[in-house]
């Protein structure tokens, strides 16, 4: 048998002045006042529980991610509503001050699990805009504008860089840009890792080469994936200098 809509009250948040036990009528929340109560820092997880089963209320785009960002959600409902965020949703979170570190984990996670199913032009806005950890990933896009656009995200850190050229799925082209980009190729983590990576062109690896250290380059050659002719070169280099 359906319960009476007296019932069905029971998942909204009480009206202001009603007293606890009171049988509560269904009050219809708007997106603002909803957006209201989660803007309280003091907001408690029970009320918090309730907003999240109000099918209305999490229609709202702005209220899914305020509930979710919130710092007194439970894990176990701020990850079922992320997990129901759209894509750019998603970007949005993650990028937002407030969210906890795992669940900005979470959220990129759930990102680079949609990568392949997403379109060019998607890919190319997250490039653009998304954090660190996506637009890292994003460097191994087969498509060169998607990685080209990673490259210049602002997020993107040299420990990115550093992990894409060290997948032997980086591409040629991209070993290339990188060698050439006036950010990225004159730090000394990231000409290691060019100095390791079969794609990196004869000129740009001597050129690395002779600013390290000869007993560090003799290491990076001996993990180096460049063809043995390159680096045989670079050890001529080496003596010679």
């Amino acid at each position: 048998m359906e319960e009476s809509s007296n019932n069905s009250g029971s998942h909204q948040p009480s009206p202001p002045g009603s007293s606890v036990g009171e049988p509560t009528a269904v009050v219809p929340l708007s997106e603002d006042l909803v957006l209201a109560q989660i803007k309280d820092p003091a907001l408690s997880s029970e009320a918090i529980e309730l907003i999240s089963r109000n099918t209305a209320a999490m229609k709202s785009r702005k209220v899914r991610i305020a509930l979710a960002s919130h710092a007194r959600t439970p894990r176990r409902i701020a990850l079922r509503v992320i997990r129901e965020l759209f894509t750019f949703e998603l970007m949005q979170f993650a990028l937002k001050p407030s969210v906890a570190a795992d669940l900005k984990r979470s959220a990129d996670e759930l990102l680079l699990g949609r990568v392949a199913s997403i379109t060019f032009g998607e890919r190319i806005s997250l490039a653009r805009r998304s954090s660190a950890a996506v637009a890292g990933a994003l460097l191994l896009d087969k498509e060169s504008r998607v990685w080209q656009t990673a490259l210049e995200n602002p997020r993107l850190t040299e420990v990115g860089v550093v992990r894409a050229l060290q997948r032997t799925g980086a591409s040629r082209g991209f070993v290339e840009a990188v060698c050439h980009h006036p950010k990225w190729s004159p730090r000394l983590e990231i000409r290691v890792a060019l100095l390791r990576n079969v794609h990196t062109p004869v000129a740009k690896a001597i050129e690395f080469a002779r600013r390290i250290p000869p007993q560090q380059l003799r290491d990076i050659l001996h993990t180096s994936r460049l063809p043995e002719k390159i680096k045989s070169l670079l050890r001529k280099v080496e003596d010679r200098d």
